[in-house]
């Protein structure tokens, strides 16, 4: 059994595994074309939203951690962080499996089910603070 990819989360005070999940693969934007990133691949991996230097720079249009572009601002309907939107960034495997929306939103009716998304989700929507979040979302220095 081949493992695409793995990542150890801290969140409050617990350790959690993803397990032997395929790669989870966030679209977003009109139709869900724009590529934002690989949410489960390693920091170091130039598609993960972790890492700094790639897509998951904040200083990239299309990165999910800049908070004055259209998927990182909590008042964008095409950001994540938005407690209010619906239309999110979507998260598919390779394959176009979908696992749910990435939605700040508790009540969007396809939000997410993977838990330790929904807590990196809920995270930001109570405290709104991006650094924060990322940092717990990549377990970055």
């Amino acid at each position: 059994m081949k493992v695409t990819c793995c990542l150890i989360v801290l969140l409050a005070g617990s350790v959690l595994y993803a397990q032997s999940t395929p790669a989870l693969l966030l679209f977003g934007g009109k139709d869900h074309k724009t590529f934002l990133g690989c949410i489960n691949c390693t920091a170091t991996s130039s598609g993960s939203v972790c890492n700094k230097y790639g897509v998951g720079s904040k200083y990239d249009t299309n990165c999910i951690w800049n908070k004055y572009g259209d998927f990182g601002s909590k008042y964008s309907d095409s950001s994540p962080w938005n407690k209010y939107s619906s239309d999110a960034p979507i998260i598919v495997d390779k394959d176009g499996g979908s696992y749910g929306y990435f939605s700040a939103n508790k009540y969007h009716s396809d939000r997410t089910r993977i838990k330790w998304l929904v807590r990196i989700l809920d995270f930001q929507a109570d405290h709104d603070d991006l650094e924060a979040t990322r940092d717990l979302m990549c377990n970055s220095d």
